[in-house]
């Protein structure tokens, strides 16, 4: 069996290996769908592995601190989140002729937007006018605050991943 994920430590690693995988094996990108499916697994089975490390070492720094237990529950990584980004990430990887970048825990869609607009709208996606770009978040965000960030702020401060989609293989190839 191949192994598709080199010396992973920690999940953001993993998560970034999983985009660079999914640019080269998905079958929308000229892959096969058994490819896929193996590096899902693995993918599966890693993460596993990582979040329960991280579970441990969380459980182990609750039992030597005396912090209180509501403010470090806020501060836990939320694992269902990844999974839902990476759901919907599967969902919108096959477009052509758009940019899809994660910020944070948000997709941010803009490029060539307009023949997919009741594609995106009927996944959850919503435009934002001002930034021209579609975005996706689960709902467990809520916005705290009335400042208006522009992307590059938001870059800044969430960090960002561009995704390559076909249009970009098919330029770099």
């Amino acid at each position: 069996m191949k192994a598709y994920f080199n010396n992973v430590q920690t999940l953001d690693e993993l998560r970034k290996q999983y985009r660079d995988l999914l640019k080269r094996y998905h079958p929308d990108n000229g892959g096969s769908e058994e490819e896929t499916k193996a590096i899902n697994v693995e993918y599966e089975r890693l993460f596993k592995t990582l979040k329960d490390k991280h579970t441990r070492q969380d459980n182990a720094t609750d039992s030597n601190t005396d912090n209180n237990k509501s403010s470090f529950d806020n501060m836990r990584y939320n694992f269902e989140e990844d999974e839902l980004l990476r759901e919907m990430l599967q969902k919108v990887i096959h477009l052509s002729d758009i940019t899809i970048e994660i910020i944070g825990n948000w997709l941010w869609i803009s490029g060539n937007t307009y023949p997919y607009r009741k594609e995106l709208k009927d996944l959850g996606f919503k435009f934002a006018g001002q930034k021209k770009s579609w975005y996706w978040h689960s709902d467990a965000f809520r916005k705290r605050s009335h400042r208006k960030l522009s992307m590059d702020d938001i870059r800044n401060y969430y960090g960002s991943t561009e995704v390559e989609t076909d249009r970009c293989k098919r330029i770099g190839a």
